[in-house]
């Protein structure tokens, strides 16, 4: 029996929106029916290349449109996807999901009203170390982020934090399933009008604290992610797509060598290799590209309403903290 392939379009083809195309033209559950683009000469080659129509506006999407990517400039989110929910278009909208927080709830507002889906793009929610790590359930205390990267000369319409740091306040409202009760930032623009570096501390209504560090000044690429609990703790290299945990259950011998040898000063201890006791586990991990693991999540929930693993409500919270940090880093007073 044949199944139906779920008909989707890509609007905007730039830097993420030609991935979005690439791998929909691969998916067997998709049939990519138009390439939107202002730009007909981009809008042409990809098109082209997967056999596609090029179109310039989406007043010209074919009839039976399903599901779409919204991959424009994040100031044109809220215009293209509210217009696509009200004709009944499942979108899939390139992070942040919009550049204010009022946008942001409008978006969310307008598909609860018309019931059309809405998810939001955090592809790192489907890095194969965070579907691991999320898989262990633990309970963060304390979370350390960085995230630093060369200058892209792209995005320089929007702050460090909205394009990069982001990725971590999602991945860190997910893991840590508390409001954010008090926000403190700093940062410092150097090439654009906004913020190229940024470091956040945030302390949440549950106790957990974490510390963000991003820029797009560096000169090499690092994406980490470090977390401690009370049970474990994992570190994460986003990039390499590896990680480690070490579990105290798994530990227990170290924490009563002690008691065992009726030691009380630690310092006695000092000719123990530490790091010979401590059993290190790898991260079990699967090798799916993230972003084809997000666009099949996006199909499954368009063909089967089921709930998508990225909410609208995860997009909104996700800018109400970049608001409230970027707001604090504008009231750093750096002459005190």
């Amino acid at each position: 029996m044949t199944t139906s392939r779920t008909r989707v379009a890509v609007i905007g083809v730039g830097h993420m929106g030609r991935h979005h195309a690439r791998l929909y033209a691969e998916l067997p559950q998709a049939e990519l029916v138009a390439i939107v683009d202002r730009d007909s000469e981009k809008a042409g080659k990809y098109a082209a290349e997967y056999k596609t129509r090029a179109i310039a506006s989406i007043d010209e999407l074919p009839d039976g449109v399903q599901a779409v990517t919204v991959a424009v400039p994040t100031i044109h989110h809220r215009k293209l996807t509210e217009s696509l929910l009200e004709r009944g278009i499942a979108v899939l909208c390139e992070k942040p999901i919009a550049p204010t927080v009022e946008d942001a709830e409008a978006m969310l507002a307008c598909s609860k009203r018309t019931g059309t889906l809405l998810t939001v793009g955090h592809t790192e929610r489907f890095n194969p170390v965070v579907r691991a790590l999320s898989r262990l359930e633990i309970q963060p205390k304390y979370i350390e982020t960085t995230r630093i990267s060369p200058f892209r000369f792209r995005s320089a319409d929007i702050g460090v934090v909205s394009d990069m740091m982001i990725h971590d306040i999602d991945i860190l409202l997910h893991l840590v399933k508390s409001p954010p009760a008090r926000v403190d930032a700093v940062g410092v623009n150097v090439l654009a009008k906004h913020e190229d570096v940024a470091n956040a501390r945030v302390v949440f209504q549950n106790g957990a604290v974490a510390n963000m560090a991003a820029s797009r000044l560096a000169l090499k690429t690092d994406r980490r992610l470090r977390v401690f609990s009370e049970t474990a703790y994992l570190s994460v290299d986003y990039q390499r797509k590896t990680g480690v945990v070490i579990k105290r259950d798994a530990n227990l011998d170290i924490l009563s060598l002690a008691k065992d040898k009726d030691i009380d000063d630690l310092s006695q201890m000092a000719n123990i290799d530490f790091g010979e006791l401590v059993k290190v586990e790898p991260l079990m991990v699967d090798d799916v590209e993230p972003l084809r693991a997000e666009l099949e999540a996006f199909l499954e929930s368009v063909v089967t309403d089921k709930a998508p693993i990225v909410t609208a409500e995860d997009g909104v919270a996700a800018v109400k903290l970049a608001s409230d940090i970027v707001t604090a880093i504008h009231a750093h007073n750096w002459k005190p």
